[in-house]
């Protein structure tokens, strides 16, 4: 089974000889070593590239460990460039090599070496490796599979797709097997083995059982406002820990690293400010977080919330909560504000959407709570309503667009719908 990858084949391409050093980012097990040394080495092939000017090295692969000495590594890149032409660097996994922010800058000196990198955490791109690359380094973010891209190989209707996905996830090895049963395993240990495992060693974590709490805890509340006060506070009553704050923050912060779990901020949209704390937590890929609670806890309303809420990622968005003032009149004749939530507040350039997630909307009083937030917002940007029922997109007097989740990942301009 080949997933071809299309749309981050494009970014890497429309990348090609900018002078940056293209940095492939993303979970483990998310394909980025598929994307670089499969389907972009490909396309250098078949455009014309000679082989022998493909210069690639897998850092995690025991048997090219002496490449993690930076001296070593460079002194055999060198060699390998014996003439003019255009040559192209792939190295994965980068993190493992020592002092690879010099390696690379190293790199960059070379006037006929065009630069590809991947790595499965976020500390090598924290601000003061991104100063040492001096503004050279290109981020290209890759994620599990997209609904679209799992519909492509999936063997079946789109509804059936649907109740798998949002079970299993889209990580590519996950897609591909054929039962229950191996999904199960393969997500369980998969977690267990390596993202865990992985944490634990990078971070020179101790207490390991409190990490895995907070993951738990983390994997509950998807969609739900958090933060590590709160986390803190259901330590104290229901797990009995004492667990300190700066600890939860440190976890948290590690999560994040290893792109297991994305933070969405709440947006004072009248104010044009953030607020702050609390936030929302979402999963990279709802089968790890599923996986996390033993598939236990298979809420679709928040599932599908944070399907969507990777979808605008994937999209390119920047997302955030959405909050908004409302003020409201009481029995009692006197007006009081009300902060309203909007789910999502998408933003990539000068685009903006303002995006409910609603699973149904069964009667007119869903239909005009889920409304209630997006009539508050008197600006001009698109206002949409996703739902899991099959409806064709509409767009109601209040200028609110409701389309199904099916139209919104499937089809390509379904923001323009």
């Amino acid at each position: 089974m080949v997933i071809e990858r299309e749309s981050y084949l494009n970014a890497l391409k429309l990348r090609m000889h900018n002078g940056l050093i293209k940095v492939v980012t993303g979970i483990r097990r998310s394909g980025k070593s598929f994307l670089i040394f499969n389907i972009f080495k490909n396309y250098l092939i078949e455009s014309g590239t000679d082989e022998a000017h493909i210069i690639e090295i897998q850092l995690d692969l025991r048997k090219n460990r002496q490449y993690r000495d930076p001296d070593v590594i460079l002194d055999y890149i060198e060699s390998k460039i014996s003439d003019d032409g255009q040559y192209y660097i792939l190295l994965d996994e980068v993190q493992m090599l020592n002092e690879f922010e010099e390696v690379l800058n190293s790199l960059l000196h070379i006037q006929n070496a065009d630069i590809y990198v991947t790595g499965s955490n976020s500390k090598f791109l924290s601000k003061d490796i991104i100063t040492e690359f001096r503004g050279r380094g290109d981020e290209i973010h890759i994620y599990p599979l997209s609904f679209k891209e799992f519909m492509s190989v999936y063997d079946g209707d789109m509804y059936r797709g649907w109740a798998e996905y949002v079970t299993y996830g889209g990580l590519p090895l996950a897609v591909g097997l054929k039962t229950e049963e191996q999904k199960i395993q393969y997500l369980t240990t998969l977690f267990d083995e390596t993202y865990i495992k992985d944490i634990v060693e990078r971070n020179k974590i101790e207490k390991k059982q409190e990490l895995n709490d907070i993951i738990n805890v983390l994997a509950s509340s998807v969609g739900l406002l958090s933060n590590p006060s709160k986390i803190e506070a259901t330590f104290k009553s229901v797990i009995k820990s004492d667990i300190s704050l700066n600890t939860i923050r440190q976890y948290i912060d590690y999560l994040e690293d290893s792109f297991l779990i994305s933070e969405a901020q709440r947006y004072d949209i009248k104010g044009r400010k953030y607020i702050g704390t609390p936030v929302k937590y979402y999963f990279e890929d709802v089968g790890l977080r599923n996986a996390r609670l033993g598939f236990r806890q298979i809420e679709e309303t928040h599932l599908m919330e944070n399907v969507i809420y990777n979808e605008l990622k994937m999209r390119g968005f920047n997302v955030d909560v959405g909050v908004v003032e409302k003020r409201v009149r009481e029995k009692d004749g006197t007006h009081s504000s009300k902060k309203l939530e909007i789910d999502f507040v998408a933003n990539l350039g000068s685009r903006r959407y303002y995006i409910q997630s609603a699973f149904s909307l069964p009667d007119a009083e869903k239909i005009e709570q889920e409304k209630a937030s997006l009539k508050s917002v008197s600006d001009s940007f698109k206002k949409i309503i996703v739902v899991k029922d099959i409806i064709n997109v509409r767009r109601d007097e209040d200028g609110i667009t409701t389309m199904s989740i099916y139209d919104f990942l499937l089809k390509e301009n379904s923001l323009e719908l």
